[in-house]
């Protein structure tokens, strides 16, 4: 039996309001599912509609047309945003716009409080969220006394805390060093080994890489739609919409153009060290033989 779609989007196009008599056109008929359990990762160049598409997710804005429906409430239905908010959870790419008290256990709690959480239940999901994200030893230190990377994780056991179905990143690794991407990059595969659905907008393509699905953005529309390995096989088709590759798809391919014996549709680097390492041991029996 075919799963349900945690979120559908349905003909979505949205513009923003210059002035009266002013709209600038940023998504343009716009259809999408996500899946419960699914990795998707988002790309396209700046202007593309990538974020735009990500703040529809969870109702932070609302179509011009069409629809987003997530677990069968649609985002248009105001009195019930709390329920879509609760279920989809979104992480921005400066955490300091997300962080809003002065201790870090403080700020996990603050959705919490919001809501009016009990004391005992907001302590449990305070201590899952923060050993989720590997800040337990941090939660009685000032938030802005940590590093980007650290801060980014507190502003991931912010939404943790709610327990969303769905997280989504929006260029939340962008700001941060190779060291804090890594950490957080960490977090989000241990959710998803543990189940929780992923929506990530990057232009990073390592984090593309680790994708169940791919969705390629230009001009408010979706243009590319597969696996990683998939995409990346279109590597002039992304040039052309100014999108880089994995460095282990460009060596792939490039090595493959030299020697055809060499697969052609490898992403990671681990990949790249196993085919030399494969041809080298069957270049080396021959030899012996």
């Amino acid at each position: 039996m075919t799963p349900q779609p945690i979120i559908r989007v349905e003909n979505v196009s949205f513009a923003y309001q210059v002035n009266q008599d002013q709209q600038i056109p940023v998504l343009q008929n716009v259809s999408l599912e996500v899946f419960p359990g699914e990795y998707v990762a988002i790309i396209g160049h700046n202007g593309s509609g990538k974020s735009t598409l990500s703040k529809h997710l969870n109702g932070i804005l609302t179509p011009k047309e069409g629809d987003v429906i997530v677990n069968g409430i649609n985002t248009r239905e105001k009195q019930r945003i709390h329920e879509v908010r609760s279920r989809v959870g979104i992480v921005f790419q400066h955490p300091d716009n997300q962080i809003v008290a002065t201790i870090v256990e403080d700020d996990v709690a603050f959705g919490l409080e919001n809501i009016g959480t009990s004391a005992e239940e907001m302590k449990t999901r305070v201590d899952f969220a923060l050993e989720a994200v590997g800040m337990s030893a941090f939660r009685h230190r000032p938030p802005h006394h940590l590093s980007g990377g650290q801060k980014q994780r507190i502003a991931i056991a912010g939404i943790l805390a709610m327990k969303p179905q769905v997280l989504v990143m929006d260029e939340a690794t962008s700001m941060l060093d190779s060291y804090g991407r890594q950490d957080i990059l960490a977090v989000v595969r241990k959710l998803h080994r543990e189940g929780m659905t992923i929506v990530t907008v990057t232009h990073h393509m390592s984090e593309v890489a680790e994708a169940d699905r791919v969705i390629v953005m230009e001009g408010g529309r979706i243009v590319l739609e597969g696996t990683p390995r998939e995409v990346f096989s279109h590597q002039e088709r992304l040039r052309e919409l100014h999108l880089d590759v994995p460095d282990a798809s460009r060596i792939a391919q490039l090595v493959h153009s030299e020697y055809s014996e060499f697969t052609p549709d490898l992403i990671h680097n681990e990949e790249v060290v196993a085919e030399v390492n494969r041809l080298y041991v069957r270049q080396a029996e021959a030899s012996g033989s």
